[in-house]
């Protein structure tokens, strides 16, 4: 019996292996796919690899924001399933980004007061996954991610999200604290999870335009992240575990969301 569900463990982590099979490699299918604004997560480029049709990849992946990471060779072979990437791979999306503009006006077209996610730098694709599957359930208007430290739109986050992904927005920005300074000026109230709170999450007004900040597996929120928060909710633990995973605490502050908006 051990050995078989040793087998089958094994499957498994061959099966997600292959289902994070985004990439693009070598010069020119890069270039095209660029050209062709296929949706991207990054660009990883060989250290050294800084001339000819890679400065133009490098240029163009500038122009779009797109993050471009320089690596060692060795780390491009170990990835490379077609053993010629050319010193360069591009990281491809499974689902297109939208703007947070766009998610404020969706909300407001359905007359209904806006409701969006925050990410601060949450890593783990089935976390991802996860918050996007809860947060089509509570009916949130988009999901906010950033778009260095922080995992995107991978496959394997696509299958996490039983289909979530496909209907909830997900907007990538370059910096989540000036993310939320905008939000404010939009007129939302931004509260954030942290278990060193000034109240419990029931206990907060989280109706009208709201804004919740998930923070990282590892650390939470981030120190000027949690400054820009208008409040900070906690959720009553008495176990020995010090905290939840950032999917469950995120469950738990969404639904309270949902909660009273059903209450009117």
């Amino acid at each position: 019996m051990k050995k078989e569900s040793r087998h089958k463990n094994k499957q498994k982590q061959d099966n997600e292996q292959k289902d994070i099979s985004n990439q693009i490699e070598g010069r020119n299918p890069v270039i095209e796919a660029l050209r062709a604004a296929r949706p991207m997560e990054k660009i990883m480029v060989a250290k050294g690899e800084l001339t000819g049709s890679i400065k133009e990849i490098i240029g163009i992946a500038k122009e779009e924001r797109i993050v471009i990471q320089y690596v060692d060779r060795h780390k491009l072979d170990e990835m490379s399933q077609s053993h010629a990437h050319q010193g360069v791979i591009a990281i491809t999306s499974a689902h297109g980004y939208v703007e947070v503009t766009d998610m404020i006006e969706d909300a407001k077209a359905k007359g209904e007061a806006p409701f969006l996610i925050v990410l601060d730098e949450i890593t783990d694709p089935h976390n991802l996954g996860s918050i996007l599957r809860t947060a089509d359930a509570c009916g949130a208007h988009g999901v906010i991610v950033s778009k260095r430290r922080a995992v995107g739109l991978t496959p394997v986050v696509a299958k996490s999200s039983a289909g979530a992904i496909e209907y909830v927005p997900v907007a990538k920005v370059t910096n989540i604290s000036q993310t939320i300074d905008l939000l404010k000026e939009e007129g939302f109230w931004v509260a954030g999870a942290e278990m060193s709170g000034q109240q419990y999450y029931y206990e907060a007004d989280l109706k009208g335009p709201m804004a919740l900040v998930i923070g990282s597996e590892g650390k939470g929120l981030g120190r000027l992240v949690k400054e820009k928060c208008d409040f900070l909710l906690k959720i009553p633990m008495v176990g020995q575990v010090s905290s939840l995973n950032a999917a469950v605490a995120g469950a738990i502050l969404m639904y309270e969301v949902r909660r009273q908006r059903n209450q009117g």
